[in-house]
């Protein structure tokens, strides 16, 4: 069995910390806060180390094998967790994503999927665009016969200001070769992910 493992190494690296509390200093002092209370006054840093967390995906190994055996059938991991951050807002959405593929000629080691989810979670996002990079990546990567991405999320640019329409959540997919193209295994792959027929 040929084992391949490629480092994956995200194009957005970590920013200037120190230039990002005193910006986020000014941001909060700009909208009336006094961080010269005792609870702010490490406010800006925190605030600093909390957004580069959500913002600077992790490296990691793409690790396949080749699929000696043969196996057709769909491998899907579901409910992986997923954090990004709205793109309009910089408010964090979080939720789920189920991810799925038909494999071809190589086969993923199943931690992969959620590193993948990761890799484009981490950023300012758009639910539909990120659902697409995840399936297109994994489509391109993999070879796969098919590829399904579907990411149910709550944001908090829509439940906490605004509508405020707390709870609500949105779906999107992307279905992509046999899985969008053949109705039985369409409806295979959202059975399994636990969302019905569609």
């Amino acid at each position: 069995m040929t084992v391949t493992a490629a480092r994956i190494t995200p194009r957005r690296t970590a920013g200037n910390s120190t230039e990002a509390a005193r910006a986020a200093a000014e941001f909060l002092t700009a909208l009336g806060l006094d961080l010269s209370a005792p609870g702010l006054a490490q406010t800006p840093a925190r605030m600093a180390r909390a957004y580069a967390e959500l913002l600077t995906p992790r490296a990691f190994e793409l690790t396949t094998f080749d699929n000696d055996e043969g196996y057709d059938e769909l491998v899907l991991a579901r409910s992986i967790p997923i954090r990004s951050v709205c793109e309009h807002h910089l408010l964090p959405f979080i939720g789920v994503a189920h991810v799925g593929y038909l494999p071809g000629d190589r086969i993923l080691g199943l931690s992969k999927l959620a590193r993948v989810v990761e890799l484009f979670a981490h950023g300012a996002q758009v639910q539909e665009r990120l659902t697409k990079q995840i399936a297109d990546w994994l489509h391109h990567h993999l070879r796969a016969r098919g590829v399904g991405v579907v990411i149910e999320a709550e944001h908090l640019c829509m439940s906490l200001r605004g509508v405020q329409a707390t709870g609500a959540r949105t779906v999107t997919s992307t279905l992509l070769g046999t899985l969008r193209d053949d109705g039985r295994s369409r409806a295979e792959f959202f059975a399994l992910a636990g969302l019905g027929s569609h």
